[in-house]
């Protein structure tokens, strides 16, 4: 859709709890090796006593409180979200909704995996286009990854699981009265469909959540398929050109040139070395400026939410300076990719 860009990104919030797991302490029990360990490239995941909707109604709170908005003018709140969100049959969005305050927004969820989150911004930002009568978007996530459901640790390959909700904050950009520091200048998505399977396997369609062994396992139905299509180089080609493919898109779209020294950094999914490298590094070597976020040492993936944590952290600790750009680069399961094309400019308080 032509003329939807910019979207002012008012404020990206993150909230994360307390409770934390450390790499060194599961090498110590035995749940991982020491190997296994130092190819997370983490020190440590955090870990919630609380439920999925309350982490992502606190990072709204935060991202409301940073732009200094209220939620009466909200007109959408899209939550996203990987796993289990406290109730089997049951609306997270409306729930969030009605915390913040938000109570005549119109609500929606989204699932599309670890995606959720980009796919959620790409909602709100078609709905800001088309719908005059919108003035402000809300964007959430939110997973817990507890048990008996699931085990953060060895639940899947390459990646260990943290708790966190997200939250940015999306208006219709209106250059007299933006509070934003910054800009969505573009949003691109890319799919592979044929890779659904790899979270199924060999597995029959359940009657129940659960069914296959009582808790969420990833490495079965993704062994499954690799045994089936004769391992990882079809896929892992694949992933490479949809991830190029998806990167130029945005960058194009953004009027951005993949060398363009603005470029500050890429933020790529809180995942391990070995999924990176798998499927995203090898694309930005000698393509795109900028050096390579890796925000992941004290998160873990976060689920959902890993593009809206990514833009939470180069909002607030990013060196940008007015007209650079940061590149946020996700993905999920599925399998679909996204990027953002974001610019930094003059924030009203430094006026």
């Amino acid at each position: 859709m032509k003329g939807k860009w910019p979207i002012a990104l008012e404020a990206a919030a993150i909230w994360t709890p307390e409770g934390r797991e450390t790499v060194a302490a599961m090498v110590a029990a035995g749940r991982i090796t020491a190997e296994e360990g130092e190819g997370l490239g983490l020190t440590a995941v955090p870990v919630a006593d609380v439920p999925a909707p309350d982490m992502a109604v606190r990072a709204a709170e935060r991202a409301l409180e940073a732009a200094g908005r209220g939620a009466r003018d909200i007109g959408l709140v899209a939550h996203g979200w990987l796993y289990h969100q406290g109730h089997d049959f049951w609306s997270p969005a409306h729930y969030i909704a009605d915390r913040i305050g938000a109570r005549t927004a119109f609500p929606v969820g989204v699932q599309q995996l670890s995606n959720a989150g980009a796919a959620a911004i790409g909602i709100a930002v078609d709905k800001l286009a088309a719908d005059a009568r919108l003035t402000a978007a809300l964007v959430t996530t939110a997973d817990r990854f507890c048990p008996p459901g699931f085990d953060r640790w060895a639940a899947d390959y390459g990646v260990v699981y943290g708790d966190a909700g997200t939250a940015v904050l999306l208006r219709r950009y209106d250059p007299a009265r933006s509070r934003a520091a910054l800009l969505l200048r573009s949003l691109t998505f890319v799919t592979a469909a044929e890779y659904e399977s790899m979270y199924r396997g060999r597995d029959a369609f359940s009657p129940a959540p659960l069914w296959h062994g009582g808790r969420v396992d990833v490495r079965r139905p993704k062994k499954a398929y690799l045994e089936m299509r004769g391992g990882i180089a079809q896929f892992s080609e694949s992933a490479r050109e949809c991830v190029r493919s998806v990167l130029l898109q945005a960058l194009a779209e953004a009027g951005v040139e993949p060398q363009d020294p603005r470029i500050r950094c890429v933020a790529l999914p809180r995942l391990s070395d070995g999924v990176l490298e798998m499927m995203y590094l090898p694309v930005l070597d000698g393509l795109v400026s900028g050096g390579v976020l890796r925000e992941r040492e004290n998160s873990g993936h976060l689920g959902a939410g890993d593009m809206l944590a990514n833009l939470a952290h180069i909002s607030a600790n990013s060196e940008l300076h007015p007209g650079d750009f940061a590149v946020v680069i996700g993905g999920g399961g599925g399998f679909t990719w996204s990027c953002a094309v974001v610019e930094a400019v003059q924030s009203p308080a430094s006026f």
